[in-house]
């Protein structure tokens, strides 16, 4: 294996990571705003407030995008098998 190829392999690496953590962070910091800006009209100042909500979205998030993850991490998983069996050859 070249040094090209693992910086390839690592570089692959963490963009699959970013796709597949982008989605619950979004969720989160959009759900967080919105829980953020009806405590400041409201006046409740509860820090809890916010943070239990926003697990609640995470944990919908992943379920949900469940098969998703698995079918990135699949394609991810051949594509790197089949990188490394070429280049041991």
């Amino acid at each position: 294996m070249d040094y090209s190829l693992i910086a390839w392999i690592g570089r692959e690496t963490l963009l699959e990571a970013l796709y597949l953590c982008a989605p619950v962070v979004i969720v989160s910091l959009v759900l967080g705003l919105i829980v953020s800006i009806g405590q400041t009209v409201t006046g409740i100042q509860e820090q809890t407030l916010s943070f239990a909500p926003r697990i609640i979205a995470a944990a919908a998030t992943i379920v949900a995008l469940l098969p998703w993850y698995l079918t990135r991490l699949q394609a991810f998983a051949i594509e790197l098998f089949q990188l490394t069996a070429q280049a041991v050859q």
